[in-house]
């Protein structure tokens, strides 16, 4: 099974059908369109530029159309998208590029000075401007594009394993690393959303997240094009502009992340929203705090549900029905149709009982290949096929997984087990944070204790007392931090991660 027919036996089903709204042209594509765009840039790919079946391709831009045709185009000739992080530094993209070696790097208008910095230290031989980018010598794409056939160019020999893209993932400890998705990935993750979270032709779904992330390829945009629905392309976010568009388009099924939510939730247009026409909303990224799913749920009488995913397995790995969302608020859900999942000890490779933490092991076709000229970590990672995320969950007795944290991010306290991410989440659950870390402390008497960096909202106020009488209602006595210090701002990653490596040189130096 591949994937390079997705938008060719889309397009031959439903051809006049509205695929896709580009939110900051204002331009609609129908199936035909999309798919006639596609082959142009497969065609000039191949024909233009010698990209032959396992070559790679990258764009450093903004999401916009351009991204989609590459995206399918390059499926068709057996070519492999390799999107870069465009929160990313020169220096830092400088890894990547000679890591996955471009035959081709399309750059948008924003990142030309990035692209000069990048140019004086990597070679890729062809370099394409988007949208008028001024780059000395570089084609233009809107020309290229222009001038290109629209025919369906002739596929080379193509199965399931055959890489589409690679994406970057970021590495707590190094470099980061290529995830290397094949075709059977793509289209098992269509199948498992589709059944498992119920979409049809009739939905809509709005895309805010980058494309180069997993969640932005796959979370809803390929599922729903598989299914013929209809996909809203932002390049920006603006609060108000974003949640007006999800009830002038009657969006069904939305993504967002914590900080997106809030944000909604702050704005003057909240609360005339009308959201009868969404089926749910799920968040995905970072644990979101149960009370602001609640303020949701009461406020604007919606279906709210907690998502899980990695670039390596799809972002979307479990589901639940919505009924199941209240009483389950904080679970992720059970693992998603055509998918195994266990939970180990993972020191003895041994099965956990219900309700206890193991290390989450994934099976099925929506698994990646590994990582990309990283054999000693794609070895690590995949054992006798199951994936091994790093991630701590615990399952009820119902068969509802919660994540609990990472096994590396996770502190050592008087011979009991603390993760990170569930301290933080009842943390983040105090009305006047606005964020919180948690790190660990060397200690002589307990081998570690934990230290948490919080954050206030603008205008909030609270002490130490305060914050942790309001934890120890929700956390047993242990997992309590034994210091607590106010800083301005957390550290983040371009992946979107607390730099907590930062915190301890800051904080326990």
């Amino acid at each position: 099974m591949n994937a390079t027919d997705l938008m060719t036996d889309r397009a031959r089903l439903t051809p006049h059908r509205e695929a896709l709204l580009d939110m900051h042209t204002g331009r609609r594509y129908t199936y035909a369109e999309l798919n006639a765009r596609a082959n142009r840039a497969a065609n000039f790919l191949r024909e233009r530029l010698g990209v032959q079946p396992g070559d790679r391709v990258s764009i450093l831009a903004h999401n916009s159309i351009a991204y989609l045709d590459l995206f399918f185009g390059v499926a068709k000739i057996g070519a492999i998208l390799a999107p870069l992080n465009w929160r990313l530094t020169a220096h830092e993209l400088e890894y990547i590029v000679k890591d996955c070696e471009p035959r081709v790097l399309f750059v948008g208008p924003e990142f030309v000075t990035v692209y000069e910095e990048l140019r004086a230290h990597t070679n890729v031989p062809n370099v394409v401007s988007l949208e008028g980018a001024a780059l000395h010598g570089a084609l233009s794409y809107d020309a290229e594009i222009a001038r290109a056939l629209s025919h369906e160019p002739a596929r080379p020999p193509l199965d399931a394993e055959t890489p589409w893209c690679i994406l970057y993932t970021s590495g707590t400890t190094g470099k980061p690393k290529g995830a290397v998705i094949p075709q059977r990935q793509v289209v098992w993750n269509c199948i498992n959303t589709v059944i498992s979270w119920g979409l049809t032709e009739n939905d809509v779904s709005p895309v805010f997240t980058p494309l180069f992330h997993a969640g932005g390829l796959f979370a809803f945009l390929t599922p729903l094009f598989y299914v013929g629905g209809r996909i809203l392309l932002a390049r920006g976010f603006d609060a108000e502009q974003t949640l007006r568009a999800i009830v002038d388009e009657k969006c069904t099924v939305i993504l967002g992340v914590p900080t997106l939510f809030q944000m909604w939730q702050n704005t003057a247009y909240f609360l005339d929203a009308d959201f009868s026409r969404v089926h749910f909303f799920i968040n995905g990224g970072a644990p979101c705090p149960p009370a602001l799913m609640q303020y949701w749920r009461e406020t604007k009488r919606v279906i709210f549900r907690q998502g899980y995913g990695l670039s390596e397995v799809g972002p979307n790995c479990f589901s639940m029905t919505d009924d199941e969302s209240v009483p389950k608020t904080g679970s992720v859900g059970k693992p998603i149709f055509h998918s195994e999942m266990r939970l180990v000890n993972p020191q003895s490779g041994k099965d956990v009982l219900a309700g206890e933490a193991g290390e989450l092991l994934i099976k099925g076709p929506h698994v990646c290949l590994g990582y990309w000229h990283k054999p000693d970590a794609t070895a690590d990672a995949l054992r006798d096929g199951w994936f091994h995320t790093g991630d701590a969950a615990r399952r009820d007795e119902d068969g509802f997984y919660y994540i609990v944290g990472r096994f590396k991010d996770m502190l050592k306290s008087g011979g009991e087990n603390i993760y990170a991410a569930e301290v933080e989440a009842v943390f983040r659950e105090h009305p006047a944070l606005a964020d919180a870390a948690l790190i660990g402390q060397p200690d002589e008497k307990w081998g570690e204790i934990g230290v948490m960096i919080v954050v206030l909202k603008a205008g909030q106020t609270a002490n130490d007392a305060e914050l942790l009488e309001f934890c120890s209602k929700r956390l047993a006595r242990f997992k309590l931090p034994r210091r607590i210090i106010f800083a301005d701002a957390l550290p983040y990653s371009p992946y979107g991660k607390v730099e907590k490596q930062k915190l301890k040189e800051q904080y326990l130096s």
